[in-house]
């Protein structure tokens, strides 16, 4: 799995991870798992850290979901003061 991007490969990690918690799972579909993470040298790996952070975001595209949070019904009141607020630091 050479070539993939850090966000990539956190992405994948984090499936497999999910995969190997699922009570749904097969015990197939966990082995293999693993076999992949073993592969992907998720021991060694703090997928946290390559996740982009704030700075990467679309300023636009966050305020336009804090407006959206701000307006929504099944927001609560909490939660829209909450988008308020950090749309306002913004």
């Amino acid at each position: 799995m050479e070539g993939l991007s850090p966000e990539d490969k956190a992405n994948k990690i984090r499936g497999f991870h999910a995969t190997l918690s699922n009570d749904s799972v097969s015990q197939e579909a966990k082995e293999h798992a693993q076999e992949q993470l073993k592969a992907l040298g998720a021991g060694n790996f703090d997928y946290e850290s390559k996740v982009p952070d704030e700075q990467d975001k679309n300023p636009g595209n966050v305020a336009g979901g804090l407006k959206a949070a701000m307006h929504n019904p099944n927001v609560s009141a909490e939660g829209a003061k909450d988008a308020e607020k950090k749309l306002n630091n913004m």
